[in-house]
Parts: C-alpha cells; structure tokens; sequence
C-alpha cells in the first residue's frame, strides 16, 4: 500500500497528480505508456496491447496515438522495423504496480524475460511506462519520467499526437516543443 500523505483539499491533491490516498479514496492520475513491437504479426501485437491498456484504465480515460513506423534504435543486426505508439490512461495505483501489470502482459504476449534475451533484441511487444501523473522515481527497477524519453523521436512524436501540452516533471518544454526540437536536430 502506498504511503499515506497528507493534503489541505481533494482539489490540492488532484493538482499534485500524486495518486496518493485520501481519506480511503484514490485519485487517479494519468500514465503514458509507450508501445512497440518489431517481431510478428505487429499490427495485432500493438491492437492486442492497446486493448489491454483500455481495459486497464481505472476511470475510463483512455487517449491513443495512431500506430508509427520507425526503425530499430540499439538493436542487433537485422532486427525489424518497429511500430510505435503511445496510450495514456488512469491509473490509481502505484507506478511500480502499473509496471508489474505491463511486464505480466509482455510475458503472455510472448516477450522473453530479461535474463533470457538479448538486450534490445526483436519482440512481438514492448511496454514501457513513461510517466504517472507529476510522479517522479528513481530506483533500479523504475524510472520517472522514463529516462530516454526526451530522446526518442519514436515516443516523442506519438506522445505529441495526444498530449502536445504536457509538461513532465524535470522538463521546462511541452512534449510537442521537445518533439519539434528533437526533429531539427535530426534533419
């Protein structure tokens, strides 16, 4: 259970985007998640998750980029292009228990674990948690904001489709604002 804390109002809470409890009632907060999938049938594998990300969201909030093609970042020769994408949804849990729930769905999907793959090798999918509300975390199995986030033209540009406003927390531009940079600097 998450630790408790404190604030003068429901409203302060809210604006905190903390997803903390208050007297016994959670607010939710929003998540992003970035998906990709580069082995397989990856058109279903993306739908597939994009389903179960739905079904996930705790209050029925629920925004999805259209599907982007981009080609393997850090993989090993030969691997496949990617389809990406990115969701937002509600979550009123902790980040670490959002992640356990998309590390479960990549294992059903057929993604091996860590320890018996090659680092950035080909999946069917790939979950990846960017940001829970106004959260932020440091700890070796999460990172908030996700920590290359602000340099993958992949993630950046689907997240600039549906959230081009947002702000992160470490960040003094909007998603869009980072996305149209990172394009200069790639062109």
């Amino acid at each position: 259970m998450p630790r408790t804390k404190k604030f003068a109002s429901l409203e302060e809470e809210a604006a905190a985007g903390s997803g903390m409890r208050f007297e016994h009632a959670m607010i939710a907060m929003h998540a992003g998640i970035a998906l990709g999938s580069n082995l397989g049938e990856r058109e279903v594998r993306m739908e597939e998750a994009l389903s179960f990300l739905r079904r996930l969201s705790k209050g029925g909030h629920f925004l999805r980029s259209s599907l982007w093609k981009s080609d393997p970042v850090d993989c090993p020769p030969g691997s496949g292009e990617f389809l990406n994408a990115v969701a937002e949804i509600d979550w009123d849990g902790s980040p670490e228990d959002l992640l356990a729930a998309l590390l479960a769905f990549e294992s059903r999907a057929g993604r091996l674990p860590p320890e018996k793959r090659l680092r950035n090798s080909p999946r069917p999918v790939d979950l990846d948690l960017l940001y829970c509300g106004k959260l932020v975390r440091s700890s070796p199995g999460l990172i908030l904001p996700h920590p290359r986030l602000a340099n993958r033209i992949f993630v950046l540009g689907p997240l600039a489709e549906i959230e081009p406003h947002l702000c992160l927390p470490g960040f003094s531009r909007t998603v869009k604002e980072l996305y149209d940079r990172l394009r200069e600097d790639h062109s």
